[in-house]
């Protein structure tokens, strides 16, 4: 069984411009005379690849721990999206059935392929870039999305995974409260056993 990992390392990962970067502190160390190593870091919620909740646009929106699981993990698709998705293109992508979709190239999501989406009622849509819709104004795509109860799935990796039909796992750290959350890269770590891997089961 082939094991992709999706997920960016994170004090070198991708930050959305103005968002604050992964800061990583060597509170102990062995090498300085400390009896262990000790490591703090601290991040932005939505730094690298993470999870976006309703509640980052949405002020009664869902929370992270709100976000039913079964939204996050299931088949997806992993289609491969050069230019701009426009309705049509939309339409083409849910015409396989699945739920989960994950778009890999720079081709962003606009509002009207948002709508397609939303109007279908699927469970999440991932991309490679940092935001959901253009970054030069992603509230839109977001607004639209999240009030359908579709969750983002955002700064996946997927250079490394063709197009197809794949399980996923993309369950984030269980941050109470959260508007977002990222995707911890620990197989045995967060709220399931195997985090931000995908499956292949088939292909389409």
């Amino acid at each position: 069984m082939k094991i992709y990992d999706i997920s960016q390392e994170v004090f070198g990962c991708r930050v959305y411009p103005g968002d604050e970067a992964p800061a990583k502190r060597e509170d102990m160390r062995m090498s300085r005379g400390d009896l262990y190593n000790l490591t703090s870091f601290s991040m932005c919620a939505h730094n690298g690849t993470h999870i976006d909740a309703p509640f980052h646009f949405l002020e009664e929106g869902d929370t992270v721990e709100q976000i039913p699981l079964s939204k996050l993990v299931g088949d997806c698709c992993v289609t491969v999206q050069e230019t701009d998705l426009d309705a049509a293109k939309a339409r083409e992508i849910l015409g396989g059935g699945i739920r989960k979709i994950l778009i890999k190239g720079p081709g962003v999501v606009t509002p009207e392929a948002a709508q397609v989406f939303a109007e279908a009622g699927i469970d999440l849509v991932g991309v490679e870039s940092q935001t959901v819709g253009p970054e030069s104004g992603p509230m839109a795509v977001h607004k639209v999305l999240l009030e359908a109860q579709v969750i983002l799935l955002e700064g996946i990796r997927l250079e490394a995974v063709s197009d197809g039909v794949y399980f996923l796992i993309a369950a984030p750290l269980n941050l109470s409260g959260s508007d977002g959350a990222p995707l911890p890269g620990d197989p045995a770590g967060g709220r399931y056993g195997e985090q931000n891997r995908m499956y292949r089961s088939r292909c389409v």
